[in-house]
């Protein structure tokens, strides 16, 4: 028996997607790779029942028949997509969700629908077609992940809440909130990375008061971020400003979805710089 759950899938999913799925459900080198018998067993745990062996046919075969049997059955293929993005398949090597996810919107954005797991809660919502264009991919470059940066469990989680929420925010044509969310997704970073590396580069100043300028310049001296990100840290600090209303109003100007781009083009820098920059710990 299936879940139970409003449906966003509205129309049969196009034959490619369908393949592209099943290349993510078998897996290669760099996604999780699944044998039959894993295969069969991820279906279960989707909720399909009365599922024939594979018996004689290939892995990707096999998974085709089924997907195809019911691609009609918008219920059954969305239980599938979110058990993708069910962390509790993930359990051995919990690495691969975010790899999953990045390989499934690629194409799952040509339908119109983004595969989330914000606060780790699966769901699948409806999303702009257009994000599609080679130009809108930002959302799903993201290399590092918080836990790559911040070694503080609760605020690497709460930073990357708040990265999920912009995600959001943009899928779904918020491109001002998201914006500003990124700014302060920023903030939160560069502050966490200083006080985990070097607390006395923020001087006398404390967190609170300590601007988004200043810490990325005490950043880029110490070498955490290159010189590109710097520049462009600062556009965003502005667009971040935009969260007061008078200055959206003062300057005539509303953040749109290629700001976000840019933006997120920053963040996706400033992260994997951070990333490749933090200190290794001995044991």
């Amino acid at each position: 028996m299936t879940q139970t759950h409003a449906a966003v899938i509205t129309a049969p999913l196009d034959t490619n997607t369908l393949k592209e799925l099943v290349r993510v459900l078998c897996g290669d080198d760099h996604l999780l790779y699944r044998p039959a018998y894993k295969i069969s067993e991820f279906l279960g745990n989707a909720g399909w029942r009365n599922l024939p062996e594979i018996d004689g046919e290939s892995r990707a075969e096999w998974t085709l028949e089924r997907l195809m049997e019911r691609r009609t059955d918008p219920s059954a293929l969305e239980d599938v997509l979110l058990r993708l993005a069910d962390a509790r398949e993930y359990y051995e090597e919990p690495e691969q969700l975010p790899r999953v996810l990045s390989a499934v919107n690629t194409f799952l954005v040509h339908e119109g629908l983004r595969l989330e797991n914000p606060g780790g809660r699966p769901r699948l919502v409806p999303c702009d077609p257009a994000l599609a264009h080679p130009g809108q991919h930002a959302p799903l470059e993201l290399k590092a992940t918080m836990s790559d940066i911040i070694g503080d469990e609760r605020m690497a989680a709460l930073l990357e809440h708040r990265l999920d929420e912009a995600r959001t925010c943009f899928a779904n044509g918020a491109h001002v909130a998201a914006t500003i969310m990124l700014g302060s997704l920023l903030e939160g970073v560069l502050l966490s990375a200083v006080q985990e590396r070097d607390a006395t580069l923020l001087g006398n100043k404390s967190p609170r008061s300590i601007s988004l300028q200043e810490l990325i310049d005490i950043c880029r001296k110490a070498g955490w971020i290159d010189a590109d990100v710097t520049s462009f840290s600062h556009a965003l600090r502005d667009y971040r400003n935009f969260v007061h209303p008078h200055r959206e109003y003062r300057e005539a100007y509303r953040p749109d979805r290629d700001t976000f781009n840019v933006s997120w083009h920053v963040v996706n820098g400033a992260l994997n710089d951070l990333a490749a920059t933090r200190p290794r710990t001995t044991a």
